[in-house]
């Protein structure tokens, strides 16, 4: 979902089991996530690497600032999330990025997620060793 409110634009991203609401208005593009800088909350390059990629093909890297609220999942998830999200609010800021975003993939909500575990097995599809004797 992808409002425009008072404070810029928001929209919801999802990724596993992680939930992101990003806020985002122009600016100088100043990152929190929960309250910390974006390079603090991630410590690995690649997450903040795949977070600012909306940003690299639109050419908008440091003339948007975003707040983020995420919780759920573990940080790879997260990261997807805020992605997603801020694709989102992007397309919303801005009719003209919609197609550029859309054509890498970024608007679409990724569905893969854990496997669950069946009964009789240890884990989703490993099964437990086989003894013909």
């Amino acid at each position: 979902m992808a409002k425009s409110g008072t404070d810029g634009f928001y929209a919801t991203g999802r990724r596993k089991e992680a939930t992101a609401r990003v806020w985002i208005k122009t600016g100088t593009g100043a990152m929190l996530v929960n309250g910390r800088p974006l390079d603090e909350y991630f410590g690995r390059e690649t997450s903040i690497m795949i977070i600012n990629q909306p940003l690299q093909v639109l050419e908008q890297v440091s003339k948007i600032d975003m707040t983020v609220n995420v919780r759920g999942g573990g940080l790879s998830g997260q990261a997807g999330a805020i992605r997603h999200g801020l694709s989102r609010a992007l397309a919303r800021l801005n009719p003209e990025y919609r197609p550029p975003l859309k054509k890498a993939g970024f608007l679409t909500r990724d569905s893969r997620s854990v496997e669950r575990k069946k009964s009789g097995q240890p884990g989703a599809r490993r099964r437990f060793q086989f003894s013909k004797r």
